[in-house]
């Protein structure tokens, strides 16, 4: 009897890791889904109290799900690369050195509120405080 309750407790603990690791890819999927389907703008950017917007707003990324991101501005094409993190609600964003105002993307950004056609989200980078928002075109 001790035996069975010990493989119970032992399979309810193993079927509860299952389940949340299965949960967390459906977040994951769904995430790269949203992120990759459709072209991605920058509506705001401020950094600390300065609004810089105006950097970025001529730019529309394209996310994919290889993991590179394309930042273009009619003239101008920047490939970069992304990650994200569904476990931290984090996005990672680099693009190469020099390459301008998307540079101003290259950080882990905190994700603070999101939807299907938006992302707001909020970095620091060399001590400044940023507050970014993606708007879906």
């Amino acid at each position: 009897m001790r035996k069975s309750i010990l493989f119970l407790i032992l399979f309810s603990v193993i079927l509860s890791f299952s389940c949340k690791k299965l949960v967390q890819q459906q977040e994951q999927n769904e995430a790269l889904n949203i992120m990759t389907n459709g072209v991605w703008q920058v509506s705001q950017y401020l950094q600390d109290s300065t609004d810089i917007t105006t950097t970025l707003s001529s730019y529309t990324f394209q996310f994919k799900s290889d993991g590179t991101v394309t930042g273009t501005n009619g003239t101008l094409t920047v490939t970069g690369t992304w990650t994200t993190d569904i476990a931290s609600r984090t996005i990672t964003s680099q693009f190469p050195a020099n390459s301008g105002a998307v540079n101003e993307l290259d950080a882990t950004w905190k994700i603070t509120d999101s939807s299907t056609d938006y992302v707001i989200a909020h970095s620091t980078i060399n001590s400044n405080t940023n507050n970014l928002k993606l708007v879906k075109k």
